[in-house]
């Protein structure tokens, strides 16, 4: 469990500095295609692939979507990233690519801030044995 959760982490972790980066910008080999955010990261199974031929299911950010956008194409752009419910998908479609990026920025910081407290809580219990 201690594993997965640092993996977890270590990924969100590049996630976060791939944004804070500008690593969405535009592809060298697709300047006119917008890059999609998560879709178009290192940390998604199916990054590079044109077609996806790993389920989303396996994915270690499936377990923050929700049942309700689960069967959606891009199930994790289905996450709420805060408590007004937005997702990527919402923003997006605002065409609001800015306020997209920072709200996907502060969940990141917010998840990896409570999977760190977890991961020391585990940690002492573990030493605690």
């Amino acid at each position: 469990m201690a594993t997965d959760l640092k993996e977890t982490l270590d990924k969100l972790k590049l996630e976060r500095s791939i944004l804070k980066d500008g690593g969405y910008g535009r592809s060298v080999r697709t300047p006119w295609k917008a890059a999609s955010l998560f879709r178009d990261s290192v940390i998604c199974l199916n990054f590079g692939e044109a077609a996806r031929k790993h389920p989303c299911g396996e994915c270690l950010l499936w377990s923050w979507v929700p049942e309700s956008g689960q069967q959606e194409d891009i199930p994790c752009h289905h996450i709420p990233l805060n408590d007004k419910g937005d997702t990527i998908a919402s923003l997006e479609s605002g065409t609001d690519r800015e306020e997209a990026e920072q709200s996907l920025l502060t969940w990141l910081d917010a998840t990896i801030l409570r999977l760190e407290k977890k991961l020391r809580q585990d940690e002492a219990a573990a030493s605690s044995i």
